[in-house]
């Protein structure tokens, strides 16, 4: 018996160690997000919502990734300084700064900007978000 319950924790020790050799790891960064080789770096889609969360764009934003540029246009009578704008990115980029909550596009003279962060966490480019209004 005493030969059983021996074996049995020297197996249940060699499963531990064979796990834990087998843990890798991975590169994260500051927000625990996972560091990968990709640099591709651009913004995909553009959304902008209103107070009430709906979209207030009157068309679909129009994304030049190479000049990095986002030009929206909005219902007459959006409420400029309470807009949640949503980014899609690239597979592992981030953006920065975070967008915690909302944004006061109001001056329509001077663009909001964004940087897109790669996976790699090595090309940044930045981005204006330039919004009119539909009269």
């Amino acid at each position: 018996m005493k030969k059983i319950i021996s074996l049995q924790i020297a197996f249940v020790a060699l499963c531990i160690l064979g796990i834990l050799s087998c843990k890798k790891d991975f590169p994260v960064d500051g927000d625990g997000l996972l560091i990968t080789s990709r640099s591709d770096c651009y913004v995909s889609s553009f959304e902008l919502l209103g107070a009430d969360f709906q979209t207030v764009r009157s068309k679909v934003a129009t994304i030049d990734t190479t000049a990095q540029t986002i030009n929206v246009e909005v219902w007459y009578g959006t409420d400029l300084k309470n807009l949640y704008p949503q980014f899609s990115l690239v597979t592992d980029a981030v953006l920065d700064p975070k967008i915690v909550g909302k944004v006061d596009f109001s001056d329509l003279s001077v663009p909001k900007e964004w940087t897109v962060v790669s996976g790699n966490r090595k090309v940044r480019k930045t981005y204006k978000v330039f919004l009119t209004v539909k009269q």
